[in-house]
């Protein structure tokens, strides 16, 4: 599938305000999908065969918000199997900072807070599946 085709099925997805879709052609499958959310920050990939974006949604409660997963994929909270996590409970935080990175279709998808504050609580477990809204993090502000 070239470029173009996916250009297409993303205009369409935005169009249709569609969150996933899933296109066989020529014995190649690709799915797209996008986050429907607030709060959206374009994330530098490494080179793919679409561009893709990472979003944060923060749900916010009074002084604290959660940090949810703006995609199905697998949730790691180090950069690699034997390294120290990028955030550990009780870490103040600056937006921008990384707090962890989502695996989908073998991209690495870097999940950073949008507001300042102190880690509270981290809903997951490293190498837990995923899915699109689950909390990832609580912060407090």
């Amino acid at each position: 599938m070239d470029e173009a085709n996916i250009r297409k099925y993303a205009k369409l997805m935005r169009e249709e305000d569609l969150s996933g879709l899933e296109i066989t052609e020529d014995g190649v499958t690709v799915r797209l999908e996008r986050a429907v959310a607030e709060n959206v920050i374009q994330v530098p990939q490494a080179a793919a065969a679409a561009p893709a974006a990472a979003a944060e949604k923060s749900e916010s409660t009074d002084d604290s918000s959660y940090v949810t997963s703006p995609m199905v994929g697998v949730a790691y909270l180090a950069p690699t199997e034997n390294s120290d996590p990028y955030v550990k409970l009780g870490d103040k935080v600056k937006a921008g900072d990384i707090l962890c990175i989502v695996e989908a279709m073998k991209l690495m998808n870097m999940i950073q807070t949008e507001i300042d504050g102190t880690i509270a609580e981290i809903c997951i477990t490293d190498g837990q599946v995923v899915e699109y809204g689950t909390k990832l993090f609580r912060i407090e502000r």
